[in-house]
């Protein structure tokens, strides 16, 4: 990974040292500082996604690596766009720190939020960035799978332990809007895997209610079983087992007594597949 390029922090404050300048704004990044904003779209780092209306790169500093999440505005037509389709439009990086904040309390894994800030009340044109500790030595679930990391034994401990997270989550009143295997990351080279480190990340879709609804659960693990049965990483009776574990139930009782819930969730994941796909998915039928 390249370093940080801190030339033009240094620029922009003369005769300070660039590093120093950042390192104190980190400290100070939960008062929400002004020229924030600034400072961090003026460094370069690995960049993981830049589009008109937001940037995420990770930096290095004082040999520390972060994540960065910069939010640009997204302009009136892409919030009467949202609005139409009845969608709660994404105006900055407030849902995700708020997101991250209350599942860490809750005791969920997440990226750890360091610095927040945000100007401008005109929900179009508001700026706003979030920083997060990097997570060190993980990799995606689905990347686990298409590299063929995740063997038998350990994906029987893998499933129950994404299922308690997605509860856990959704226990906490919030619900992930782009929950996909892809958002969840794999502590690596641990000794005890029957209990593998999970990390949810990528809330920034986040909504936060006291209550889950019941529609977002289902758009949420349907989701997930549809982004899992993309990279055939499930049989029936991983499903079977992704289900106890979600519903902290045994699976006759779950079966019973949520056979609603989970019909809904299959349809969701049939439809997900059957837009990149020209049949239905056996497993999920």
């Amino acid at each position: 990974m390249s370093r940080v390029n801190l030339r033009d922090a240094e620029e922009r404050q003369g005769s300070e040292n660039g590093a120093a300048f950042v390192a104190a704004e980190l400290k100070m990044l939960a008062e929400g500082p002004d020229d924030l904003f600034p400072a961090l779209d003026a460094l370069e780092g690995e960049e993981y996604r830049r589009v008109k209306t937001r940037r995420t790169f990770r930096f290095e500093l004082s040999d520390q690596r972060y994540f960065a999440k910069l939010h640009y505005g997204v302009g009136w037509m892409e919030i009467l766009k949202n609005l139409i389709q009845f969608k709660l439009p994404v105006t900055g990086a407030r849902n995700e720190r708020d997101a991250l904040q209350l599942l860490e309390q809750r005791g969920v894994p997440v990226p750890t939020v360091v610095g927040f800030s945000s100007s401008g009340s005109n929900p179009a044109t508001r700026q706003s960035s979030i920083v997060t500790k990097s997570l060190l030595n993980t990799l995606s679930l689905e990347d686990c799978c298409r590299q063929k990391l995740v063997n038998v034994p350990r994906k029987y401990n893998l499933i129950p332990e994404v299922a308690q997270l997605t509860r856990r989550m959704h226990e906490a009143g919030v619900n992930h809007r782009d929950c996909y295997i892809c958002h969840f990351h794999l502590q690596l080279e641990e000794k005890d895997q029957k209990a593998p480190t999970l990390y949810v990340i990528d809330l920034h879709r986040a909504q936060i209610r006291k209550r889950t609804p019941t529609r977002w659960r289902v758009k949420d693990v349907g989701s997930l079983l549809f982004s899992a049965a993309e990279e055939n990483a499930l049989k029936v009776s991983d499903l079977f087992r992704f289900m106890r574990a979600y519903s902290n139930k045994p699976l006759r009782q779950t079966l019973s007594e949520d056979h609603v819930f989970w019909s809904k969730v299959l349809v969701r994941a049939q439809k997900l597949y059957l837009k990149n796909h020209s049949q239905l998915s056996p497993l999920l039928r």
